[in-house]
């Protein structure tokens, strides 16, 4: 991977964050799959390490948390008895937080859906912020204890619970019909027009997009946790500082006044430090 240049390194990345799986991208860039992998492992994992680094005294207002599902080495269903109950075979989750009105993720977490992931997430996002916040997740109960642990009193935080009705034939095929959604206010005094979790429901569907390991029924799915997690912030690292945001015409990093311009893959492989011929 050393012996790459940028530019052919930033042509992998391009592909990969832009949905291609590892062995296409190996064929469009004249390189093996091995190089791809190894380069997507590391720069996602420096990428992770630089935004850890870069997210701290943030001013932002309002927050919707949300986890989105996949599997590693196989379905749940599938996963052999000896590897039964060992994260990273079977369900894995990604736990994200936005800011509702930069679109920047700050904060995320590859774990189990429970709540030791939940607190972890909610941990880090609240040692990122300088303000009081107004927060909103859906109804999954492990968020409150998670919260208040990390927050005490100091947050207005709300639950959106969503009730959906759905047959077999959807689950697999289309998403679910939301037949009701209750706003309930759990903490301090969340202000009932923002009781929202639209934004981070809608970078979920940008992750299954963008991430080919999210995508449904395909044979592409993560072999390994580590490379899922490290997927995983490569294409929020790339999200964050180099992807114009339409609603916003700048990056996230740009409208939260981290950066003051859009940066080119190149210019995020420098940052994060890795190595080029």
């Amino acid at each position: 991977m050393n012996r790459l240049s940028r530019q052919k390194q930033a042509q992998i990345i391009s592909a990969l964050i832009e949905g291609n799986s590892i062995r296409a991208t190996a064929r469009m860039a004249g390189v093996s799959k091995d190089t791809v992998l190894k380069l997507q492992v590391e720069a996602g994992y420096a990428s992770a390490d630089y935004q850890d680094r870069t997210f701290h005294g943030l001013t932002c207002r309002r927050v919707q948390c949300d986890e989105v599902w996949a599997f590693c080495y196989a379905k749940q269903k599938n996963v052999p008895s000896e590897k039964q109950g060992k994260f990273g075979y079977g369900d894995v989750w990604t736990w994200t937080a936005i800011d509702a009105d930069t679109k920047l993720i700050p904060s995320f977490t590859v774990g189990n859906r429970d709540a030791a992931s939940a607190r972890i997430l909610i941990e880090d996002l609240a040692g990122r912020l300088k303000n009081r916040i107004q927060l909103t997740t859906d109804g999954l109960k492990v968020y409150v204890e998670a919260v208040e642990g990390a927050f005490g009193c100091e947050i207005d935080y709300a639950m959106l619970v969503k009730t959906y009705e759905s047959s077999q034939e959807e689950a697999r095929y289309s998403p679910a019909v939301c037949t009701s959604c209750e706003r309930k206010p759990v903490m301090g005094r969340p202000d009932p027009m923002h009781i929202s979790t639209s934004y981070v429901e809608r970078s979920n569907l940008s992750m299954r997009m963008g991430i080919r390991r999210f995508t449904r029924l395909t044979n592409a799915f993560s072999k390994k946790v580590e490379n899922h997690a490290a997927a995983v912030g490569l294409y929020l690292m790339h999200y964050n500082f180099c992807r114009v945001h339409r609603t916003l015409r700048v990056t996230p990093a740009m409208e939260a006044r981290i950066t003051d311009h859009v940066w080119t893959i190149e210019e995020m492989l420098e940052k994060i430090g890795m190595p080029s011929n």
